[in-house]
């Protein structure tokens, strides 16, 4: 308990949290890119999600929010006590010479979590107005889909166990009709590049948390970090900008 108290406690919990959800935000993006392929790609990955067996999906879920809020439990309280240790003025030194991504991880982070509750109740509880997708599926120009559709593989129908063809939710055209409203893509691509700053900067100084970045490796850990950062928010924003501009149609 009096390392998890300390300043190294909390900076191995913020790195090793930040680790996990940095992992996670690149498979992620992996399964979405899948978008871009047959419709029955990426049906078939949400299905597939959703009936983990045993519960494992929610084992998943309570254990990335665990994570979550273990990176901003660490990351406030590691601020406060930097702040109390020290002087104003070699606060100042440091604040020229750190980094845009640096000196703004907590503002960042904090736009991060709303933009991450509004993504939650957006396409996985589904309850913003206007975008249940439970019934229909309805895009910015009100075009309808159904909100459940057969698995196709290949041209032929997917069955479940019983030989009865296998419905599944329209997650191709739940993506689709969300990103073809505008502003709803223009926030998504900010929050996106926000996250990837965010995680451009984490994953480097992740390896100085645990002692693991010297002088040799700082500037190399530096621009892994931003290839990591601008992959990432490179697949993420192609996603709905794709969408909006019609490269990515929902289904017919």
């Amino acid at each position: 308990m009096s390392l998890l108290a300390s300043s190294l406690g909390k900076k191995y919990i913020m790195a090793l949290s930040g680790l996990v959800l940095s992992l996670f935000v690149l498979g992620h993006m992996l399964g979405n890119l899948q978008v871009f392929g047959d419709p029955y790609l990426i049906n078939a990955y949400g299905y597939k999600l959703q009936h983990l067996p045993y519960g494992l999906l929610w084992i998943i879920r309570l254990f990335l929010l665990a994570c979550v809020l273990a990176h901003i439990w660490a990351a406030i309280t590691l601020k406060i006590q930097n702040k109390k240790a020290r002087p104003e003025e070699y606060e100042q030194k440091a604040t020229v010479q750190a980094s845009l991504a640096s000196r703004t991880m907590i503002m960042s982070g904090l736009i991060i979590l709303l933009f991450l509750i509004f993504h939650l109740l957006h396409y996985t509880v589904r309850a913003v107005p206007g975008h249940e997708y439970n019934q229909a599926i309805v895009t910015n120009d009100g075009t309808e889909y159904p909100a459940e559709v057969i698995l196709i593989k290949n041209g032929k129908p997917m069955v479940d166990s019983y030989g009865k063809p296998l419905q599944v939710h329209n997650l191709h055209d739940m993506m689709v009709a969300g990103f073809s409203y505008p502003l709803i893509s223009l926030f998504y691509v900010v929050a996106t590049y926000l996250l990837c700053m965010h995680l451009s900067h984490g994953v480097s100084s992740m390896f100085q948390s645990v002692g693991l970045r010297n002088e040799t490796w700082r500037y190399r850990l530096d621009i892994i970090g931003k290839i990591y950062g601008w992959v990432l928010f490179l697949g993420y924003a192609s996603i709905p900008i794709s969408i909006w501009l019609g490269v990515v149609k929902a289904t017919v």
